[in-house]
């Protein structure tokens, strides 16, 4: 692996810390002059923390995994700084500076390792995934994810080009995991699917765009208004960002709105039309957007397994999308790539290609 881009196998195989609310509260109290109170929020690879002051401001205090690198921790903060500079009506989060000035900290955890720390503002809102599925909901979140995208065009960091698994234009790397699934009817479906990427989509790639992403647009990652649901209030969670196909971003997107209608193609469809109402996808874009979205599913689902299996006490967080990601494999199964492609970009599609 290339010197300066870490992988991300370490971060996805080493545990969170867990530092108890006490201790978060006090590491907020010296770095930051704040006593609030803590509540712990749900994480992958980090710990994360709402923390809420006496005046009812609140915080978000994020404890990384200890093998994050620290360069992927600045991207993040460089990322958002950048988006307040140059689009200050984005909904994502502030970084909070220490009592020194500081956007980030080092502190050591119980067993001796050094980690970094982080504060950010709280981003009001409710989580989309908890809220009823409309067009309008659709629609705002296309023309959203757009809109960061475009606030990110020319940003550029030397940690970007990191690797990640959660890179669908990437995502041949996790070849190895077919093995480690039963052999069976999901096996042949995620092999099925891992062919086409690599057949007829990875040859493409260099001729799409590339810019940093976000890379994880979904559900859970955007709150809108508890009294206008199709209000976007906030896009959070920046750990997956990256340097890639901005096709990959539209993609990834799009795969998470495949459940909640009779036609599986109904979501991501409206979903897509808004994000090209804003920011068009070129024709070699649109060739392959319906097979990266189905590469979303294929990765979340051979990920979530592996990683379920390592950590069954953080199963259910892990394995929170895995059924929705098999039972969109199977609806695509019968597709050809054409047929899936068109029914995405429909009606947003004036034409075809072969």
């Amino acid at each position: 692996m290339p010197e300066g881009r870490p992988n991300d196998t370490a971060a996805l195989s080493t545990a969170a810390p867990d530092l108890a609310p006490a201790e978060v509260q006090a590491l907020v109290a010296r770095l930051y002059g704040i006593d609030g109170s803590v509540k712990s929020l749900a994480g992958e690879r980090d710990q994360n923390c709402a923390v809420e002051s006496a005046d009812g401001t609140r915080y978000v205090f994020k404890i990384s995994n200890p093998s994050e690198p620290m360069s992927l921790v600045d991207l993040q903060i460089a990322a958002l700084e950048h988006i307040a500079r140059t689009s200050s009506s984005q909904p994502v989060p502030r970084v909070v500076r220490t009592l020194d000035g500081r956007a980030r900290d080092t502190v050591e955890l119980a067993d001796g390792t050094r980690t970094t720390v982080r504060m950010l503002t709280y981003l009001e809102g409710i989580q989309i995934r908890e809220t009823p599925r409309t067009a309008a909901q659709r629609v705002a979140m296309g023309k959203g994810l757009a809109e960061l995208n475009l606030a990110l065009q020319g940003f550029t960091h030397p940690a970007a080009t990191h690797d990640l698994l959660w890179n669908v234009s990437a995502a041949h790397r996790l070849s190895t995991q077919l093995d480690s699934l039963v052999e069976g009817p999901r096996r042949a479906l995620a092999q099925s699917f891992m062919t086409r990427f690599t057949a007829h989509v990875l040859p493409r790639l260099a001729s799409v765009r590339s810019q940093v992403i976000h890379n994880d647009y979904h559900l859970y990652n955007v709150l809108v208004a508890p009294d206008d649901q199709a209000r976007i209030t906030g896009i959070i969670d920046f750990g997956d960002m990256l340097h890639a196909p901005l096709v990959g971003e539209v993609a990834t997107a799009a795969a998470f709105h495949m459940t909640g209608s009779t036609d599986p193609f109904e979501g991501p469809a409206q979903f897509v039309g808004a994000y090209q109402g804003v920011l068009p996808l070129t024709e070699p874009e649109q060739d392959i957007v319906a097979d990266l979205m189905a590469t979303r599913h294929l990765i979340t689902a051979l990920i979530s397994e592996w990683r379920a299996l390592r950590y069954p006490e953080n199963r259910a967080y892990i394995m929170r999308h895995n059924p929705a990601a098999w039972e969109a494999l199977s609806q695509m199964a019968d597709l050809s790539r054409h047929e899936a492609r068109d029914r995405l970009l429909t009606p947003t599609r004036t034409g075809t290609s072969s």
